[in-house]
């Protein structure tokens, strides 16, 4: 009589490829978000409902360069409306955490980078959305401008959001849910306007131009507004971008270190 014998069957169980991160989950991330219509409405209807409110009565005036006030106010709150979505999607997050959705995907092959780079991904796609949205307002509105102005003010619009997905990722997993986009709504608008995207910084007092200067908003609308006034890039714009991106992304990345450390 023979004595049976156990065997044990091992199965190779690769990680996915790029950690898990891929463009149906980007897709499926995108239609949840586009599914949120307070997102949509402050995000893609209230920079467009501005621009027609406070520009349409400059429409015949012009900047010194000659370009239209109509097109300073465009980009000026293109860049407002893809902060604020690039936020809200970024703080996304502090939903999914309350509910416990970030332990379950500790339980499956998404890496935590990966889905980090799916935030952004959707943070970004969404910010472009907005901007195209402001311009294509803005030109049915009047705006007029060389081919070479929409390109490059609209890309450096829409890179320069990137600033605030990290910010809103670093909020996401800062605050409560509940408290995240009803807390930052009005800190982005004061931040838009103490930055120069409501009105030009040179109107305000001379110590307020200096505070501007250090917020995160200057950098970006100067950058973005930079290839229609045509006013040089300065090394203190390049430092102002960077430099907040760079503190948001490690404080984002220091807090969902520590965040799935605990799941």
């Amino acid at each position: 009589m023979t004595t049976p014998t156990l065997t044990t069957a091992t199965t190779d169980r690769r990680p996915p490829a790029l950690g898990g991160f891929s463009p149906a989950v980007l897709l499926i991330e995108m239609r949840r978000v586009l599914r949120n219509r307070r997102t949509l409405l402050f995000t893609m209807v209230m920079p467009a409902v501005f621009f027609l409110l406070f520009g349409l009565p400059q429409r015949g005036e012009t900047l010194p360069n000659g370009r239209q006030v109509l097109a300073w106010i465009m980009v000026s709150l293109a860049v407002y409306g893809a902060m604020v979505a690039t936020t809200s999607a970024g703080a996304a997050v502090a939903t999914e955490r309350a509910l416990g959705w970030s332990r379950q995907l500790r339980l499956t092959p998404l890496h935590p980078a990966a889905y980090v780079a799916t935030k952004v991904a959707t943070a970004m796609v969404l910010g472009l959305v907005a901007v195209v949205i402001e311009f294509a307002v803005g030109a049915a509105a009047g705006v007029r401008l060389p081919v070479s102005v929409w390109l490059l003010a609209g890309a450096a619009a829409w890179l320069g959001s990137l600033v605030f997905a990290a910010l809103g990722l670093l909020i996401g997993y800062l605050g409560p849910a509940e408290n995240v986009m009803q807390f930052m709504g009005p800190v982005l608008a004061l931040l838009a306007m103490f930055g120069g995207l409501f009105l030009p910084v040179e109107m305000l007092p001379e110590v307020m131009q200096r505070i501007a200067q250090f917020t995160p908003v200057w950098g970006v609308g100067q950058l973005a507004r930079a290839p229609l006034t045509g006013d040089p890039v300065t090394v203190g714009v390049l430092v102002n971008v960077l430099g907040w991106t760079a503190g948001f992304a490690l404080g984002a990345a220091r807090l969902f270190r520590r965040d799935t450390q605990r799941v």
